[in-house]
């Protein structure tokens, strides 16, 4: 029986470009901090227009030209940087916290799959990989070990390639479109996981 499509809503849009930061006790480039997008944003074959990444090796290119993360984690997350001691028990987490590019609500990691399609009203995106945590989370996080945090939650979020250039804006609903479902997010991230 094919899975019927469900509905999520796009909550906020973010972009960035590299730049230099401190991370690790040394200077590099960085597009991790994202800044929130008034309005429309184009979407074109290799991301959001006015988004960098600053290596290309492990982001961008065509099948991760956009970074989805559930807002529904916000809360954990709020709650282990409070526990870190780099923010208030009530503070709440900024739109693009974790580097993403959408903050989406009503679609986790456990709901999608490879080749599953996101279908806005001007675009298409399609479910490509997991995101891997590395070293430049904690630095961006506030403190040492986010990326063991995300690794032990699986709250990574996922990759998209775009299928049908176009625009995004925040506010917006999406339908979730089943692919073939024979990999999920969850499994997939969670086998890279135990190696």
């Amino acid at each position: 029986m094919t899975p019927r499509p469900r509905l999520g809503r796009l909550r906020s849009v973010q972009i960035g470009t590299a730049r230099p930061s401190e991370i690790a006790g040394r200077e590099m480039m960085t597009a991790y901090h994202k800044h929130p997008v008034a309005g429309t944003v184009a979407v074109r074959a290799l991301g959001l227009e006015g988004d960098e990444q600053a290596d290309l090796s492990v982001h961008g290119g065509q099948s991760k030209a956009v970074y989805a993360y559930p807002f529904e984690h916000y809360a954990f997350w709020r709650t282990v940087r409070a526990q870190a001691g780099v923010a208030g028990w009530h503070d709440e987490p900024p739109p693009g916290l974790l580097g993403e590019n959408l903050t989406l609500e009503g679609l986790l990691e456990i709901d999608v799959w490879i080749g599953d399609l996101l279908r806005f009203p001007d675009c298409a995106l399609a479910v490509s990989e997991p995101r891997y945590p590395c070293f430049k989370l904690d630095a961006a996080m506030g403190f040492r070990h986010a990326s063991k945090m995300m690794v032990q939650s699986g709250f990574c979020g996922f990759y998209l390639a775009v299928r049908r250039p176009g625009t995004l804006a925040a506010g917006q609903t999406f339908e979730l479109v089943p692919g073939p479902r024979e990999v999920s997010i969850r499994e997939l991230f969670e086998a890279r996981a135990r190696r």
